[in-house]
């Protein structure tokens, strides 16, 4: 596993975004905690990325690469209008999607899809990729979550292809707003 600082991400950040494309699964920090993501258009990497996590039945989230994704491809009312101008921000937003072929079937099977725009230099970086990535916490399922480099569990630090490193963060994980029920449910983690 390549181990990127922040530093260096500004420098190699278009061959980050070829390896991820190819299907390169990787960790990257966020606003709230450490994630774990590839290219959620990509079954193949998709299916890699449920495989290290040990997570084969809940649905995933995305980081979208903006709000315009979000309204192009997500089912918006007026309220969820209201929330998604909370956006970037530690919240993930549960939508009904409008275009299914938006993400890789394996993302979420349900017609709904989790939505994050993370207040951090990774949403700039997914808006240049121009596609969205999985956001699931960086360990394996049932574990805790991860904040720094010393949390992460082995078995999954031999498995991704590199990790963008942040230092510590000081998060929890993003508050989750379903939107896409009868009655708004917020949960927070």
């Amino acid at each position: 596993m390549r181990i990127i600082t922040k530093d260096e991400f500004g420098l190699v950040k278009e061959e980050l975004a070829e390896k991820i494309e190819s299907g390169e699964v990787f960790i990257y920090p966020t606003d709230t905690i450490y994630g774990i993501g590839c290219d959620a258009t990509n079954e193949t990497s998709v299916l890699k990325l449920r495989n290290i996590k040990n997570q084969h039945d809940r649905p995933l989230s995305v980081i979208a690469p903006s709000v315009e994704w979000v309204k192009q491809n997500c089912i918006v009312t007026d309220e969820i209008e209201e929330w998604l101008k909370k956006l970037p921000g530690p919240y993930t937003l549960v939508l009904k999607l409008k275009n299914p072929k938006a993400i890789s079937i394996s993302v979420n099977d349900t017609g709904s899809v989790g939505v994050r725009i993370p207040n951090h230099y990774i949403s700039r970086f997914v808006s240049f990729l121009g596609f969205p990535i999985i956001t699931t916490s960086a360990n394996i399922s049932g574990n805790m979550f991860m904040t720094s480099i010393e949390d992460l569990d082995n078995s999954i630090k031999s498995k991704v292809d590199f990790f963008i490193d942040d230092g510590e963060i000081r998060g929890k994980p993003s508050t989750i707003i379903f939107l896409d029920k009868e009655k708004i449910e917020i949960r927070k983690r």
